[in-house]
């Protein structure tokens, strides 16, 4: 029976996205692998792959849509021997066919056509989880009145499938609990005001020309993820100076012997492999948020903002106390590189306890990042400049000095302890020899 193809989660936070472009039409011949569309993300461009073999019947979702929701149907496959004349017909999933579907890459499942109601929302439990279901099970689950958060579902990671919902028997729904949710540690009693809505805005500006510039996914999720931040995170600010003439001659000494290899290492190659060690050298301090708890790692997982067209990425170099100089920034520059195109993958800008932002090369001398939750800090990095110091000796001399600051979440990091983490980033980068041993 036909097939719907649905959209997919190509993360674990996507809602929905973009339909940029079809790389299939009604009528072709598709494989299991073959790819069929590319989807945009809030953070990226990524393809999307076929999971079944068959005929695409009919694209239903035209490309350049914007908004289309997770698990909606884009498009019909039809199946060796069938013809448009059964995208009239019922479509009825195996249970096999259902569990191919995952949280991660919605695949297709069986659907019935146009007459059949559509899937119901994806359900939420009690506690505020969602609940994974297949489009199927749900729409099975709401005719049954069948309660999901009560079915133990057989799935790839305990996903409800078909099977799941015909076996269960029908019992009444849990009713939802009649008491005012009280907001949770991590969740700020009251939202904050955002400032005047759109119309007020709008009347403000009425007799003056503008041009409206509408808001991308990315614009958005940036916007959304900031103003929690800076909501619901306790920040605070420790700052210091850097003494970089011992760097940037050992920077100058290794980039001599790098050049035959045609590798060039940058002063933020430096900045990162300190962060990485300084994450070792005070452990607590390598940690982050999980709402009722603190989760501490162990590994240095450290994110860097990278500045693209409409907003950044924060790609992750996972390992880093682990990595070499050039082997860093190697990395750096293929992510960031792929960062600017949007093509990095979810797992390649999600996670890390730490990140680094960099505006020094833009002459920037010093300025307070906002915590890209949930790390437990950021560093803000300016630029290095030629200024008179007071040496030990207490002399007058000229040094180039590099203004920092980290950016702490107090819920994570006390005050002393990220002044440790801060003096060892400092150390690091004042005896850089010392990060090679």
């Amino acid at each position: 029976m036909p097939i719907e193809i649905l959209m997919p989660a190509l993360s674990p936070t996507m809602e929905e996205g973009t339909l940029a472009k079809w790389l299939v039409k009604e009528g072709d011949d598709v494989s299991s692998g073959d790819l069929l569309a590319e989807i945009e993300t809030d953070k990226a461009t990524m393809e999307f792959e076929a999971v079944e073999d068959g005929v695409i019947g009919k694209i239903l979702v035209p490309e350049g849509s914007e908004g289309v929701a997770v698990n909606s149907p884009i498009a019909i496959l039809l199946e060796e021997g069938e013809s448009a004349s059964d995208l009239g017909a019922t479509s009825t999933a195996t249970p096999e066919e259902a569990t191919e579907s995952t949280p991660e890459a919605a695949a297709p499942s069986g659907a019935p056509a146009a007459p059949t109601p559509a899937a119901p929302a994806a359900p939420v439990a009690a506690d505020g989880n969602r609940i994974f279901a297949s489009p199927l099970a749900r729409r099975i689950a709401a005719n049954k009145g069948l309660d999901l958060s009560t079915i133990q579902g057989s799935g790839p990671r305990g996903r409800i499938v078909k099977a799941d919902v015909e076996g269960a028997t029908t019992s009444p729904a849990a009713q939802p609990a009649a008491t005012t949710a009280k907001p949770s540690a991590s969740t700020p009693a009251a939202t904050l005001p955002s400032g005047p809505d759109t119309d007020m805005v709008l009347k403000m500006y009425a007799d003056r020309d503008f041009e409206e510039v509408a808001l991308d996914g990315m614009r958005k999720t940036i916007a959304a993820r900031l103003t929690e931040a800076k909501q619901s995170i306790p920040h605070f600010y420790l700052r210091r100076d850097i003494k970089l003439d011992a760097l940037l001659a050992f920077r100058s000494q290794l980039n001599k012997q790098l050049e035959k290899r045609g590798a060039k290492l940058s002063v933020n190659d430096f900045i990162i492999k300190a962060c990485a060690l300084a994450l070792q050298e005070v452990p607590e301090a390598n940690a982050v948020w999980a709402n009722d708890r603190i989760l501490k790692l162990s590994p240095s997982d450290v994110a860097v903002a990278v500045a693209i067209e409409g907003g950044l990425f924060t790609p992750v170099l996972k390992d880093a106390e682990m990595k070499s100089l050039s082997a860093l920034s190697a990395e750096m520059k293929d992510l960031a590189t792929r960062a600017r195109d949007r093509k990095l993958a979810p797992h390649e800008y999600q996670g890390g306890s730490f990140a680094i932002s960099n505006l020094g090369m833009f002459g920037i001398d010093n300025f307070d990042a906002v915590i890209n939750p949930p790390h437990g800090a950021i560093l803000a990095v300016g630029a290095g400049t030629k200024k008179p110091i007071v040496n030990a000796e207490g002399d007058l001399e000229v040094a180039t000095v590099m203004s920092v600051t980290l950016s702490v979440d107090h819920r994570v990091i006390d005050g002393a302890l990220g002044a440790q983490l801060l003096n060892a980033i400092v150390d690091n980068l004042e005896n850089p020899m010392a990060m090679l041993a």
